[in-house]
């Protein structure tokens, strides 16, 4: 027996004690045992304490194995547990039934002390390799991830660079993207759309919203009065300057890129929900959801931010301005899971305020 197999737990179910000293004679020199005469005091040390495999009786009374087998597959915390069922049954129904419920053996009675033992170590050892394929896997996703952050962080630096007060905003625009995110999710609309993975990739993607402002001319950039149509023509080029800076980044990693989100993401958040908006005059769920999140986002937080033109807005001035804009800038969903979390904004805006000014006024809203 190998290390890992020697530590090995396995678990005996049955309510006769004579098959469950016939099961531990044949395991006790290479396994620690654990015993359960019934299914309820199975289910109550498999969940107190996960064994690596378990061997499990058909016919029980209260609770036969069938209905352990069940109900230790639906619970995340034992359902990777090999399930091999010990009964006297040999119809090939009854095998079939048990499959079908995630065991993944039969052990027939009378037992076999050799072919016992043989089964148990093999299917030990098909766990241990599936674990260790699972950890690798997580470690591989865990890579993955740390260079898709890695990347859009540095992509993110290049807007930061040009402008002290960028960082705050991506910092705070991220946090309410998160927020609303997760509140939509629980919405039948947005369910679908809206899994772990997809807010995360939100989360990240939104740092990126503004990137092609690094192409805008600073002196307009950085005007400390109000633009002239001209000026503003070319400021909101930045959408287009920025799905184009994206896109030629995921050129090389295809259609599946997880850049994708932050391309549409910049591409489309400052489009409204009227068809008003640019670069593309889009029109209600035309405007991808990242797009239309980004897009309360963004304006909430110009509200209730310094610029070199502009003093900050209250943070009850800025919410009363997103109602006034529902239906007509913003999605209405979006408006109305924003108005339950205006506190959480206000909040965030307090947390990561780039200025003194900024920040009484959040503490005075």
């Amino acid at each position: 027996m190998t290390d890992a197999e020697a530590k090995a737990t396995i678990l005996l179910v049955d309510d006769t004690p004579v098959n469950i000293q016939v099961l531990a004679n044949s395991l006790k020199a290479h396994y620690q045992i654990k015993i359960a005469t019934s299914g309820a005091k199975a289910l109550e040390i498999a969940s107190q304490s996960p064994p690596d495999l378990i061997l499990l009786d058909i016919m029980m009374p209260e609770m036969d194995g069938y209905e352990v087998c069940r109900q230790l597959k639906t619970d995340p915390a034992t359902a990777a547990i090999p399930i091999l069922f010990v009964t006297a049954m040999t119809e090939q129904a009854s095998e079939a039934k048990g499959l079908a419920l995630g065991a993944v053996d039969y052990i027939a009675k009378p037992f076999v002390p050799e072919l016992v033992l043989a089964r148990v170590k093999n299917h030990l050892e098909l766990k241990l390799h599936r674990d260790r394929l699972e950890q690798l896997v997580q470690e591989r996703t865990r890579e993955v991830e740390l260079t898709q952050d890695v990347t859009i962080e540095c992509m993110s630096s290049m807007a930061e660079y040009r402008n002290a007060e960028t960082l705050g905003h991506i910092k705070r625009t991220r946090q309410y993207i998160g927020i609303m995110a997760k509140k939509l999710r629980s919405h039948p609309k947005f369910r679908e759309q809206l899994d772990d993975s997809a807010i995360r990739r939100l989360f990240k993607s939104s740092s990126l919203h503004d990137i092609g402002k690094t192409r805008v001319p600073e002196q307009i950039l950085f005007k400390p009065a109000k633009l002239t149509e001209e000026e503003f023509a070319i400021v909101k080029e930045h959408s287009l300057y920025g799905s184009e800076t994206i896109a030629a980044s995921t050129r090389s990693l295809g259609s599946n890129s997880f850049l994708n989100c932050a391309q549409e993401i910049a591409a489309t958040h400052h489009e409204k929900w009227d068809g008003s908006g640019y670069p593309q005059g889009l029109r209600g769920e035309a405007i991808p959801l990242g797009g239309r999140l980004m897009a309360l986002a963004d304006v909430y937080d110009a509200l209730i931010s310094k610029r070199v033109y502009k003093a900050p807005l209250p943070h009850a001035q800025a919410v009363e301005t997103i109602r006034a804009e529902r239906g007509r800038h913003f999605d209405p969903d979006i408006v109305d899971a924003f108005l339950e979390l205006a506190e959480n904004f206000r909040r965030i805006a307090l947390q990561y305020a780039d200025c003194d000014e900024e920040r009484q006024n959040q503490e005075q809203a």
